[in-house]
């Protein structure tokens, strides 16, 4: 290669590099201005740790894999959900809850009665520990929903199978009626 080829090809090259290097200082200056006038940064507002351990009532054995929900609620509006699932620990854990918001907590975990209630988030870190209770029984209207030892009353008290409610049965008769109360004076033991 011709020497004096080189030579100006090196020129050249210096020549575009230092055009470069111009054109970017100028850019670079031009954001900073503009950076001024942009949106001004807004730090996040401060959150709570919120830690919630699922344990079996009966047995206080820890409860894997139930779902802790967290609804953020504002007024009567509900913002949302965020769920979590629990550990082999029974813990499921969240810090991304605002301080001063009210939280509805809510525990889904599959053999047990589902638990809720409303939370608010006032301190940095809150430890909550849960006892899940199995299912009770089913509530029926034909079962005798009495107490086994009531005391008062007797197997007569119950109403008549064919619907009719029962009639109080007292000693003393109101006055002015010779066997039972007129219609317009209620009958009072």
């Amino acid at each position: 290669m011709n020497p004096m080829f080189c030579h100006s090809f090196l020129r050249l090259g210096v020549l575009i590099a230092g055009s470069a290097l111009a054109t970017g200082s100028v850019h670079v200056g031009a954001q900073q201005e503009d950076s001024s006038r942009g949106r001004k940064y807004k730090a996040p507002p401060a959150s709570s740790r919120i830690e919630v351990t699922i344990l079996r009532d009966s047995s206080g054995k820890p409860i894997e894999r139930a779902a802790v929900i967290f609804h953020p609620v504002e007024g009567d509006r509900d913002k949302g959900g965020m769920e979590l699932k629990t550990d082999e620990d029974g813990k499921a854990a969240i810090d991304v809850i605002p301080l001063g918001d009210t939280v509805r907590l809510q525990v889904i975990a599959k053999g047990f009665q589902t638990y809720g209630q409303d939370l608010k988030v006032d301190k940095e870190s809150i430890k909550m520990e849960i006892r899940m209770k199995r299912p009770g029984e089913q509530y029926s209207i034909y079962k005798s929903h009495e107490p086994a030892d009531s005391g008062a009353g007797s197997s007569g008290d119950k109403p008549p199978k064919d619907g009719t409610p029962a009639k109080p049965e007292s000693d003393a008769k109101p006055s002015g009626s010779p066997s039972q109360a007129s219609p317009s004076q209620p009958h009072i033991n």
